[in-house]
């Protein structure tokens, strides 16, 4: 069984910084696309950031500049670094892998538990 598990979440001021991290464990052959989603209290879920397994990486508009994610294939873990936050950063924010669990096997989406993020003075 393949498990994600986010950590790093918490209470920052604005301005301020914190760095999520999103830890695969389980039987798994590899991670391919990896992803940040946040959902806020009365909004849909939607994709902040995301980085294949080659490192390639993509941004929704409104954290460019800000967030930065990473990921270390060695350790099955992806990171997501957010300087500069903002109120409106506000969410609960979940990881999203695509696990392939062998080499003949499409791979399938794997979701976290979530890790609150509070920005507030």
């Amino acid at each position: 069984q393949v498990q994600l598990v986010e950590s790093g979440g918490g209470l920052v001021q604005p301005g301020g910084s914190l760095r999520l991290s999103c830890a695969a464990s389980g039987r798994f052959w590899r991670l391919d696309d990896m992803g940040w989603y946040r959902q806020a209290p009365g909004k849909e879920r939607e994709l902040v950031a995301i980085i294949t397994s080659g490192g390639s990486t993509n941004y929704t508009d409104s954290v460019k500049g800000r967030f930065t994610i990473s990921r270390d294939n060695a350790k099955n873990t992806m990171y997501l670094q957010m300087n500069s936050l903002k109120p409106e950063d506000t969410a609960v924010y979940y990881c999203k892998a695509n696990v392939r669990i062998s080499v003949f096997i499409q791979g399938n989406d794997y979701w976290g538990q979530g890790t609150q993020v509070t920005v507030s003075s």
